[in-house]
């Protein structure tokens, strides 16, 4: 079967990953290991994209098709059997059920977007996406909690962790995807530290930080008071999120046929429904939570240092004082619809979306038309747009004495009934 030459070249990479870390030490080391998790991750890629794409997963008349995505540094991986499952669904939902197990997160995320399968059942971060690409969430089986970033005793802001190393799950993880929201949403990023050390062993962050080996972690917020009391003075909560779904989330196709879409679900929904290996599906989180997840993953921060974040009503104000407003969004976009009175000059995006974006990638050429003396609004599509945080971040480094960032863009100004222009 094809699936099976992937899986020993992973792993065969996971041996060498292992000796690699055991012989080499200090810096060429690190290097060599990052180059061999790097390797490792790329296999499996392919070993997952093998496995979609091999005669033994072909989807069949009526066949179903379900993801099992696990956390590396969780526990549901080791005890799931893919077989049993799918016998289990499919005499629930009376058609044959195929189940892929992967715990390539990436993978699983990027698959959400394309529909290729019928069924999800993978951490919070996974379903959010899946949410956002045409499925409704069932239920989890671990209530939300929040997230905390830890940090050393003397550290009062991320911004006091720059040349420091933090502990961190593998990079696809959720407790690394909620880290790097959190940061985000602060103004800062994984950039501000020297190290970060990607591990498959969740609770060996608070331990590492007990005995000083990092700076920083982030675990669950149960998980941070029993270490707080059992390691008073060691370190304390820097950042937290808001409650995520916890556990393994069970996430639907909506256009997956009734009655078997029908069927799982209330099966899913039962009292007695048992998935081996992965428990019951006994919470229902609110589809908001979900949303705070995907947000974390490309949102805008809350706060640009050196502007001011304005509110619509805010804009209008500064408008009728003269404050000029400047649409970076596309010239498509500006000619479709606009704030009244907004000035086009476009912010062309090729960076990261990321608070240590490159300007240089990018090309915003149009703000040298503009008197820096004067005061200046900057907007776009939203909290999404990355573009008018990166615009305001840009004229502030060039000497722009009075920045308005207006985050909430187009979509806030419609939404409070503000007047626009363009269109037909």
């Amino acid at each position: 079967m094809l699936p099976i030459a992937p899986a020993g070249a992973v792993l065969q990479a996971g041996r060498l990953l292992r000796r690699n870390r055991t012989v080499v030490a200090g810096a060429p080391g690190r290097r060599i290991a990052r180059q061999g998790v790097t390797m490792l991750r790329f296999v499996a890629r392919i070993a997952f994209g093998l496995a979609l794409a091999s005669p033994a997963f072909a989807q069949g008349p009526g066949e179903i098709k379900v993801l099992i995505a696990f956390d590396p540094s969780d526990s549901e991986g080791l005890v799931v059997n893919p077989t049993a499952i799918a016998t289990s669904l499919g005499s629930v939902a009376g058609r044959p059920v195929k189940v892929v197990k992967s715990d390539d997160l990436g993978n699983a995320m990027r698959a959400t977007r394309t529909g290729e399968f019928d069924v999800y059942i993978a951490p919070p971060h996974v379903a959010a996406s899946a949410l956002a690409h045409g499925y409704d969430i069932v239920g989890t089986t671990a209530r939300d909690e929040p997230y905390v970033l830890v940090a050393r005793p003397g550290v009062r802001s991320p911004a006091d962790l720059k040349g420091g190393k933090i502990y961190l799950t593998q990079q696809d993880s959720v407790g690394t995807y909620i880290a790097r929201g959190m940061l985000n949403e602060s103004g800062q990023s994984l950039k501000v530290f020297q190290d970060v050390m990607y591990r498959k062993t969740s609770g060996a962050g608070l331990l590492a930080l007990s005995a000083g080996i990092v700076d920083a972690t982030v675990a669950k917020r149960s998980d941070v008071e029993a270490w707080s009391r059992q390691n008073p003075g060691k370190g304390g909560p820097l950042l937290t999120s808001k409650p995520v779904p916890g556990g393994m989330t069970v996430a639907v196709k909506r256009t997956l046929a009734d009655p078997a879409r029908g069927k799982l679900v209330a099966w899913f929904e039962s009292p007695g429904a048992y998935v081996g290996g992965i428990g019951r599906v006994a919470y229902r989180p609110e589809s908001a939570s979900y949303e705070y997840v995907a947000g974390l993953g490309h949102f805008t921060p809350g706060q640009l240092p050196g502007t001011t974040r304005v509110s619509a009503a805010e804009v209008d104000e500064l408008i009728r004082k003269g404050a000029v407003f400047i649409d970076v969004r596309s010239e498509k976009e500006f000619k479709e619809r606009r704030v009244k009175g907004a000035q086009w000059i476009p912010y062309v995006e090729k960076s990261l979306k990321d608070v240590a974006f490159d300007p240089a990638a990018d090309d915003f050429s149009g703000l040298a038309r503009l008197d820096p003396a004067k005061p200046v609004i900057f907007a776009c599509n939203g909290a999404e747009c990355w573009k008018s945080y990166k615009a305001s971040k840009v004229a502030v480094a060039k000497g722009f004495k009075t920045v308005y960032w207006f985050r909430g863009g187009l979509p806030e100004w419609v939404a409070r009934g503000m007047p626009v222009e363009g269109g037909a």
